[in-house]
């Protein structure tokens, strides 16, 4: 294999999905994702099981990548993994795997931020799919986070608008729950939502300054809703479960919409990049073209499979580093937590 090509190796445990993925390049030759079923019956993530899930699965999943890749493990130039944000035990599975694999294959060790992956999923090279240019803003929209980020280049970020307490993704599933849907319902939502009526029901946007966001009050208000029409019609989600999940979709899409429209006004940046496993979401895919049109704004919006938790975007932003050589050692710890 020609000595100028980079492959590399990435590994993704944050949460709920073991993931790898093979680069060269830029170009992903796999990119492989295990899901785990048990946390359905929970209706929500149970992060003990989370881990031992990652533990079973990291060695099947790595290996099949590899294999679908074409390539062998001597070949790779690094290994790239997930050091935070996310769930502890889950991060340390990932954390320990590529760090042993790393030094027996005496490759250079590259640790990534799980949010500044989302945002660079961007520029992996997939046919069809255009690359933003410096500046850009970034609206990162996932179950645990919702950020508004100004990127200047591959490595200079900063949060210009941030979630003070829910994540939009769960104001999705907590509001699905609500209805008494099986998680995750941020899906299930969208696929009700299609069908229904988005200005049937009112709910009032949460007043927050600047940029950041809000959805706890949100949630509470779609809690009293629910409760108020079932407890005077037993049947009343399932009457209208078309239109409540069009309403609570509208809502959110005006509230994320809003801001946006705020810090484009703020920063003259007109062009958006979308990522985080919100950024699927149909109503938000829909309104984004819409408003490019009507504002003049340029979106991108990835591959539908790099918008949810996947190794891929740990390994672009691995191969930046890499060729950047930004390295790190074996004391490079997991963090649940990390800087931005």
């Amino acid at each position: 294999m020609p000595n100028n090509d980079v492959f590399i190796l990435a590994i993704e445990s944050s949460c709920d999905d073991t993931a790898a993925a093979v680069l060269k390049n830029d170009v992903v030759l796999s990119n492989v994702v295990a899901g785990q079923k048990i946390h359905e019956e929970y209706g929500g993530v149970v992060p003990e099981l989370a881990s031992r899930a990652h533990q079973q699965n990291i060695v099947p999943v790595i290996d099949r990548a590899l294999k679908k890749a074409g390539i062998d493990k001597t070949n790779l130039s690094a290994i790239a993994f997930t050091q935070g944000p996310g769930l502890m035990g889950s991060l340390l599975v990932g954390t320990s795997f590529a760090k042993s694999l790393a030094m027996a294959l005496h490759i250079p060790l590259i640790a990534v931020n799980h949010m500044h992956a989302h945002i660079l999923a961007h520029f992996i090279d997939e046919e069809g799919y255009d690359k933003p240019q410096f500046p850009f803003l970034a609206l990162t929209i996932s179950g645990g986070h919702t950020q508004i980020v100004k990127v200047k280049s591959f490595f200079d970020m900063e949060i210009i608008g941030e979630t003070t307490d829910d994540a939009v993704g769960e104001a999705f599933d907590k509001s699905a729950k609500i209805m008494g849907l099986p998680y995750p319902g941020g899906p299930l939502i969208d696929k009700f939502a299609k069908e229904g009526n988005p200005r049937r029901f009112k709910f009032t946007k949460p007043k927050v300054p600047g940029l950041n966001f809000s959805f706890s009050g949100l949630k509470t208000q779609i809690l009293y809703f629910i409760q108020k029409n079932s407890a005077e019609n037993p049947n009343f989600i399932d009457e209208n479960k078309a239109d409540i999940c069009a309403s609570i979709q509208y809502i959110i899409i005006e509230i994320v919409m809003e801001k946006l429209k705020m810090a484009v006004a703020e920063t003259g940046i007109k062009q958006i990049a979308i990522g985080g496993g919100v950024s699927a979401n149909s109503g938000i895919r829909n309104t984004l073209k819409e408003t490019e049109e009507k504002y003049g704004w340029k979106t991108f919006i990835p591959k539908f499979e790099y918008t949810t938790d996947n190794a891929a975007m740990i390994g672009i932003v691995g191969l930046k580093k890499y060729l950047e050589n930004k390295f790190n050692d074996a004391t490079v710890v997991s963090k649940a937590r990390i800087e931005f």
